[in-house]
């Protein structure tokens, strides 16, 4: 018994070790504050861990994280009592030299995202930066997937005209 829990507990790290920047970066985008960010990641690595023995070798343990990410993000989100001001972005040069952007383009795209309405961003990120389906967002945010459709649209029609203003400047 103890074998099998230092496995489990050894499974378990490595996974932490390999995915803890993706975590931080998609809880992130979805909150938008690289604080609250952390605080969300914490909170789905400690019910992770509690899942861990009978999720591992049954289910793919990214979604699993990746679904309470959004849902931990937006039960922070109802029980702000008041909207918490974005703070000041700053791009990321590994991230934005992964993706073949200048720094410039990436610090754009980064602040137009975050200026989205919150379940826009949300959508956008789910749909567009991770992949998911329309029906795999509408089931994450638990909306329908004509919602997802709309905000996906909206979103996308936003970044477009804030990254296309910032570029005719």
């Amino acid at each position: 018994m103890a074998r099998h829990a230092r496995q489990h507990e050894a499974a378990f790290s490595d996974y932490v070790v390999a995915r803890q920047d993706w975590l931080r970066r998609v809880a992130y985008a979805l909150c938008g504050d690289w604080h609250r960010a952390d605080d969300l990641v914490q909170e789905a690595l400690t019910k992770l861990y509690l899942a861990w023995p009978r999720l591992r070798d049954n289910h793919d343990p990214d979604a699993y994280v990746r679904k309470i990410l959004v849902r931990a993000s937006i039960d922070a989100h109802r029980h702000r009592e008041r909207r918490v001001p974005t703070v000041a972005l700053v791009a990321d040069r590994d991230v934005a030299h992964r993706l073949g952007m200048p720094l410039e383009e990436h610090d754009a795209l980064i602040t137009a995202l975050q200026a989205l309405p919150e379940q826009q961003r949300k959508v956008v990120v789910l749909r567009h930066w991770l992949g998911l389906s329309v029906r795999e967002t509408a089931t994450e945010l638990g909306i329908n997937e004509g919602t997802v459709k709309s905000h996906s649209s909206r979103g996308l029609a936003a970044l477009q005209l804030a990254l296309g203003e910032q570029h005719a400047v």
